[in-house]
């Protein structure tokens, strides 16, 4: 029998879903002493290095949502932790780019599995990752984040 309340709205759903993933990913990552919002900022800084990119904070706080603020703040601790290097942008001193450092990479490789798995478990009753009914999921996924949510 399931835990979800009869009759709640989608946006309770969205509500509830978001807030079990958040606790999932932060107790899978615990052991490995990260933070989901510091685990995003790694794997996406990954993911981007590993695309060609060296992005500004700027760059990846619009890539993951987080308020440039925030990543400025995790970034700067991610820095004394010896995982991300941050640096001055040559053309434009204001921009500071930011590149995961060797322990940064050792770091991550382990989180992005650990995540991994949750990501099959959470995907499992939609046929897994390869199952047409997860691309449908991911395409609605994204034309509700895609929708404007601010003032008409």
């Amino acid at each position: 029998m399931s835990d979800t309340p009869k009759g709640a709205t989608a946006g309770h759903l969205v509500w509830l879903l978001s807030n079990r993933w958040r606790t999932a990913v932060d107790q899978a990552l615990a052991p490995l002493d990260l933070t989901h919002a510091q685990y995003v900022l790694l794997a996406s800084l990954s993911g981007m290095e590993r695309s060609g990119t060296r992005p500004s904070q700027r760059e990846l706080a619009d890539y993951t949502g987080l308020e440039a603020l925030y990543i400025s703040k995790l970034a700067r601790s991610l820095e004394s932790a010896g995982l991300v290097r941050r640096t001055r942008d040559a053309e434009d001193t204001r921009v500071v780019r930011l590149a995961l450092t060797d322990a940064g990479r050792t770091t991550v490789r382990p989180a992005i599995d650990a995540v991994q798995l949750l990501l099959d478990r959470l995907l499992a009753p939609l046929g897994g990752l390869d199952d047409p009914r997860t691309e449908a999921f991911k395409q609605t996924l994204t034309s509700l984040l895609d929708t404007p949510l601010g003032p008409a």
